[in-house]
């Protein structure tokens, strides 16, 4: 940022011919943020370039069999969510979590119900509804107080879902075509 500062000061007494180097005050644009749905967007900024709403979740693991008793069925997969000003969340998914060597192996894009609503027929299949996924996927705010889950959540219920996957959580690499996982199409869990 100092940089910045010294670079636009530079070419501004450059331009206007002034040789001295007065500091000239730059007023930035402070950053929106989305307080209602990422109550500590303030708190942890652009972690690791997410402003980290964390959510936890089941029911998002491709299983290995229709059974309701397969394990990936029971497995929390960790979103660590950016929120962007026109309502979506983009959230990376992680198996394990988000510590300094976990790599991604797929994420959520969220949109607004108005958003869905404006989304071709065909395209609708895809998506899944929170209202009903958020309690079948026992989701859960790691990060957040009782009390701020619970202001969120109404909030959440209304948007909607879709799980792209680039990568099986056992292959080092990301290895053939992605997938779109239906995530409305899994088998209930006990």
């Amino acid at each position: 940022m100092k940089v910045k500062l010294l670079m636009a000061s530079a070419l501004i007494a450059f331009l206007t011919g002034c040789a001295t180097t007065e500091k000239v005050a730059v007023i930035e644009k402070e950053a929106l943020y989305n307080e209602t749905l990422n109550p500590r967007q303030k708190e942890y900024p652009n972690h690791l370039g997410f402003n980290d709403l964390h959510i936890q979740a089941i029911r998002h693991m491709k299983p290995d069999t229709h059974d309701v008793h397969d394990p990936k069925l029971q497995m929390i997969v960790h979103h660590h969510c950016k929120a962007y000003d026109d309502g979506t969340f983009i959230c990376l998914m992680f198996h394990s979590g988000m510590k300094d060597q976990d790599k991604p192996i797929g994420f959520e894009y969220i949109i607004t119900t108005e958003q869905y609503n404006s989304l071709p027929e065909k395209e609708k299949g895809y998506w899944h509804y929170h209202l009903v996924e958020v309690p079948r996927a026992h989701a859960t705010f790691p990060d957040l107080t009782a009390e701020e889950a619970a202001k969120i959540l109404p909030a959440v219920n209304e948007t909607y879902g879709k799980v792209v996957y680039f990568k099986e959580m056992e292959d080092k690499f990301p290895l053939g075509e992605p997938y779109i996982l239906i995530v409305q199409d899994m088998p209930e869990q006990d």
